[in-house]
């Protein structure tokens, strides 16, 4: 498989530009000539993705667009959930061991998204 092409939606772009930023230190450039507000997010390990206002009018019955969650490696698990909770974000389901494999948990950012943070650790569980 490929490179993997992940996408953020946010009532508040710059808002939420700035809470990747500071958690991850991803970098974000606004696309020009696009047809709804969108910008490019480097993640600066080859990852990449993009970042757009949520639709006002979301398909029925859902409450924003139907999608899955991504997980995000990291270094450091604590670090790093410290870090989203100073920032605005908020645990949606607390670290746990996948034994054998990472410590595991989810987040969600300060646009209501879910996403997931986890840290390589055969000693886990």
């Amino acid at each position: 498989m490929g490179m993997i092409y992940f996408e953020i939606q946010a009532e508040q772009a710059e808002r939420a530009a700035r809470f990747y930023t500071d958690v991850f230190c991803w970098m974000f450039t606004k696309a020009d000539g696009t047809p709804v507000e969108y910008w490019r997010i480097d993640t600066g390990d080859g990852g990449r993705g993009g970042l757009l206002k949520r639709p006002a009018a979301p398909p029925p019955p859902y409450s924003g667009t139907n999608a899955y969650v991504c997980s995000f490696e990291v270094i450091n698990y604590d670090v790093i959930a410290e870090a989203i909770l100073k920032r605005g974000g908020t645990i949606a389901l607390p670290k746990f061991p996948v034994p054998g494999v990472c410590w595991q948990g989810y987040f969600l950012d300060t646009e209501g998204n879910t996403f997931g943070v986890f840290q390589p650790d055969q000693n886990a569980g």
